[in-house]
């Protein structure tokens, strides 16, 4: 009999893997299958990358340990690049901010979480949320407070709600922004509220985690509430990497950075678990100018804008405009079920809030062959996750086939 662990138990495996497993097989079968579930980029990294990681090949250095919080010269870069783009100075305060890296942005958020969170702390997530956070936070035995959004503000989180839970029992606060699953980013009206509400807590800590900040392909690009008080800055953690912006997901490697304190325990978590990074990774983007990300991806942000336009055409086209909003970052759009005529089919009574999103997507794939992450791993019902990575015409096909399944009654 096999005797597991009671935290892993607890932890939720996600629907998206099924459904994954579904579209692959169909497409062997040899349906057409749109594949609209994709994390990551299906582009090339920068070729200046590239060539950057081959020319570490020939150093012994690139293939041995590298110091646990990362090469001390990079993370000096990692810091001035956030500087640079985000407008701000870690100076001129009366204690030290430092960097770490880690294998990803998730293995970075996961150290954070685990040198933070004691049990019983209260962690509050806006939803929608990545997948990743309460199961991350459940493991450290935290308390999970969920601030909702929806479709009707353009999924900005509620900043009501956010002062009701708030208390001293407040550890951390998760922010995303650009939002995975949304794709949206919220505004400097909305950052400058929540810059006010929470400084009188002043021991509460704010993971803000921007690892789609290059993905904006709409002005103006994002901001967030520490340039609007720099007081925060000194209880913001800020996380990034590089697998979004560099379309580099499967060379892991994501950073932080925050007050000293914070990195040194975070620095003693990852010295027994995964030890340094990827040297070689490391070396490699020492080589590589951060600031020629905006130009690699400038065509990127082209294509996502003009996927972007097409789906509001073909939901127009279909009576779906309550389904719509302005998508404008990250490479999603979180399509709201309960706007649209299908949702009647499952609905048991008129006020039936049972989330039928896996249901729905499961239905979607059969019939028209388009693949979806269905909402409920992202806190909200009803809705599913699209990415707009397909090539134009494809994803045209696909939100039209989308479009037919949805408007059925």
């Amino acid at each position: 009999m096999t005797n597991v662990s009671k935290r892993s138990e607890d932890i939720n495996e996600s629907i998206t893997l099924k459904l994954n497993a579904k579209a692959v097989a169909l497409a062997k079968e040899g349906q057409k299958v749109y594949n609209l579930t994709a994390g990551q980029l299906p582009y090339r990294p920068p070729k200046e990358l590239v060539e950057a990681i081959r020319g570490e090949l020939d150093f012994l250095k690139s293939f041995q340990y590298s110091p646990v919080a990362g090469d001390g010269e990079l993370l000096e870069k990692l810091i001035d690049y956030v500087e640079t783009s985000r407008s701000i100075s870690f100076e001129d305060y009366d204690h030290r901010f430092a960097a770490t890296v880690g294998n990803g942005g998730k293995h970075v958020l996961a150290n954070i979480f685990a040198a933070l969170v004691n049990p019983g702390d209260e962690v509050i997530v806006f939803a929608p949320y990545w997948i990743s956070y309460p199961q991350m936070i459940k493991l450290n035995g935290g308390v999970i407070k969920v601030v909702e959004a929806s479709i009707y503000n353009a999924f900005e989180p509620d900043l009501e709600k956010l002062k009701e839970l708030l208390s001293d029992k407040t550890k951390a606060i998760i922010l995303n922004s650009p939002n995975n699953p949304s794709g949206v980013f919220y505004n400097e009206k909305w950052m400058k509220s929540f810059a006010e509400i929470i400084k009188p807590f002043e021991n509460t800590y704010v993971i803000s985690d921007e690892i789609y900040y290059e993905l904006n392909y709409y002005d103006p690009r994002p901001t967030y509430f520490y340039q609007y008080d720099r007081e925060l800055l000194s209880r913001t953690i800020i996380v990034d990497g590089i697998s979004k912006s560099l379309a580099s997901t499967g060379l892991r490697l994501g950073y932080c950075i925050a007050h000293e304190d914070i990195i040194s325990a975070i620095k003693k978590i990852q010295g027994h678990t995964a030890s340094g990074s990827c040297s070689l990774i490391q070396r490699a983007l020492l080589r590589y100018n951060l600031n020629q990300i905006d130009e690699y991806l400038s065509p990127v942000k082209k294509h996502l804008r003009e996927n972007s336009l097409i789906l509001r055409e073909v939901l127009r086209e279909n009576q779906l405009e309550k389904c719509w909003y302005q998508v404008t970052s990250a490479f999603y759009f979180l399509m709201d079920f309960s706007s649209a005529p299908i949702i009647e089919k499952f609905k048991k009574s008129e006020d039936d809030q049972t989330d039928y999103s896996v249901q729905i997507c499961e239905q979607l794939l059969e019939e028209k062959g388009v693949a979806m992450v269905p909402s409920g791993d992202f806190g909200l019902p009803n809705c599913a996750r699209m990415s707009l990575v397909l090539p134009k015409d494809d994803f045209r096909d696909a939100i039209i086939a989308l479009s037919e399944f949805l408007t059925r009654e």
